[in-house]
């Protein structure tokens, strides 16, 4: 009893003391002040919309797009002598080449403006194009006006070696894209080595391999400077008559191509870095189709798509040629070419020719997709050479409609 007594007495001094009192229990997880307790975390962020590809914006701004719009497009039409500016916004033009008779008698000053004109009435920045080959086809430096020499033929500048064809070629960039073009309708890919031949002067005259070394220095040196490039006359002219004044029917063996006359194309193709084209002639060859000439042939634009890789944009030689008049029916003949797989048309009878697309594509002779696909790979092409303005494939151009970058 004494010993209880003692227990007691001494459990009490202790609590008198200020013991700290036996801690409380933690309340039950998920209770108020449990999650006061706990660090909060940050709520998650939703991830950012992802960045839509250039193919992407093109696809979204061609659907803002009207038939019409997307029609003159693919037009790469010659420069009418009067009206120009005003066809540009009638037809929603794709671009205008130049030819003699546009820069004939003009200062440099006078050319610059007269296209800077024409840009200012497109909605889409324009191809402004010019062949100037060098040698027999200069539109442009046989003005003594704007150069006191013609730029010389392909073969006398290879002739000097390649560094003096890149240096030519960087002159002849330089002076273009000063007077306002954006695409030189050059180099001419074709292989010759017969003077006889209707295209010899054209070329430099060398075997396949050669003018395949000749093309890639062409080729690079234009796309390193920003200029586009056309090679030109797929699938290559060989001895060919001149199609300007008739059919030129080609029996070469798919062999001779494949072996050789596509080389130099391949060559340019790879070369050109997404700013060069591909012109087809009229020419009618037969190994790939005996009933069309090559500008309206589908089965020659497959080759061009699936032998040779090419994904840019393809374009008709001159439809106002002799050559391919006879095809067209009730002369609707931009159709069949559109319809073939060309991207770009070249003609001088736009006026008559686009409406007749729009109308193929209304009646359903021609399917709108086919038009969506074109329009989109010459949009690239101009975006590739820099001439969209900034933010208008996002709808939200950051410099005025039609100017140039």
């Amino acid at each position: 009893m004494k010993r209880l007594l003692l227990f007691t007495a001494l459990f009490l001094l202790l609590t008198s003391c200020g013991s700290a009192p036996p801690a409380e229990a933690p309340p039950p997880a998920g209770t108020e002040e449990t999650a006061q307790n706990l660090p909060l975390e940050p709520p998650e962020e939703p991830p950012p919309p992802a960045e839509q590809s250039e193919g992407e914006k093109i696809a979204a701004f061609l659907e803002t797009l009207t038939l019409e719009e997307k029609v003159g497009q693919l037009f790469f039409v010659r420069c009418p002598a009067e009206n120009a500016a005003a066809d540009v916004q009638t037809y929603r033009l794709g671009g205008y080449i130049l030819f003699g008779r546009d820069t004939k008698d003009k200062t440099a000053n006078d050319l610059v403006q007269a296209i800077a004109g024409y840009q200012a009435a497109a909605d889409i920045p324009l191809l402004i194009g010019v062949d100037e080959e060098g040698g027999s086809v200069v539109r442009v430096s046989s003005n003594p006006h704007i150069r006191s020499t013609k730029f010389p033929s392909a073969r006398k500048v290879w002739e000097a070696g390649p560094e003096a064809l890149a240096a030519s070629t960087r002159e002849k960039n330089q002076l273009l894209q000063a007077l306002g073009f954006n695409v030189n309708l050059a180099p001419v890919a074709d292989v010759s080595t017969n003077p006889a031949d209707f295209i010899y002067p054209r070329t430099i005259g060398e075997d396949a391999q050669t003018t395949a070394a000749y093309v890639e220095t062409v080729v690079n040196t234009m796309s390193s400077g920003g200029l586009g490039s056309v090679l030109k006359h797929f699938p290559g002219y060989g001895n060919n008559a001149d199609t300007h004044t008739g059919i030129a029917i080609d029996k070469r063996p798919m062999e001779t191509f494949t072996e050789n006359d596509f080389l130099p194309f391949q060559s340019g193709i790879a070369a050109g870095d997404g700013k060069t084209a591909v012109l087809v002639s009229h020419n009618l060859v037969t190994c790939m189709d005996a009933g069309l000439p090559a500008s309206l042939s589908p089965a020659v634009h497959q080759v061009i798509r699936e032998t040779l890789k090419f994904d840019g944009v393809i374009m008709t030689d001159d439809l106002a040629m002799d050559a391919v008049a006879a095809y067209a029916k009730d002369g609707a003949v931009s159709v069949i070419a559109v319809a073939a797989g060309n991207d770009l048309i070249i003609t001088t009878d736009y006026r008559t020719q686009i409406p007749k697309v729009i109308e193929a594509v209304q009646s359903g002779a021609l399917e709108e997709s086919v038009i969506d696909a074109a329009c989109a790979r010459v949009l690239q092409w101009k975006q590739n050479l820099g001439l969209l303005p900034a933010g208008l494939l996002d709808g939200n151009p950051s410099s005025p409609s039609g100017a140039a970058s």
